[in-house]
């Protein structure tokens, strides 16, 4: 079910790039939700930029300078929904389930 939620595949490579020291847009989202996440019962390797919300702003700006702000809350709304969705009381998800799809 957790691989259904909103969200699940950027969670999903984020954890991938961020097992392989890459940074992506997906790996900081997921260095910035790191502690939610392992809440949720996630294995979140450790983040890649101290500051990956800086991070993310910048590489956003760099393609799109008027734009990168509305992008960043973009990104942010999809992380933010997948937490929401994961979480033990909505939809019956439990924090194995979560960890179970995610470790695939």
């Amino acid at each position: 079910m957790a691989d259904q939620l909103p969200g699940s595949d950027l969670v999903m490579q984020g954890i991938e790039d961020l097992k392989r020291g890459a940074e992506s847009i997906e790996s900081l989202l997921v260095s910035i939700g790191r502690p939610r996440l392992i809440e949720l019962g996630l294995n979140i390797p450790p983040p890649i930029s101290d500051h990956p919300e800086l991070r993310l702003y910048e590489i956003l700006a760099e393609t799109n300078p008027r734009g990168a702000h509305a992008q960043y809350n973009s990104w942010l709304r999809r992380l933010v929904s997948f937490e929401r969705s994961a979480a033990p009381t909505s939809q019956g998800v439990s924090p194995d389930k979560c960890r179970d799809v995610i470790s695939r």
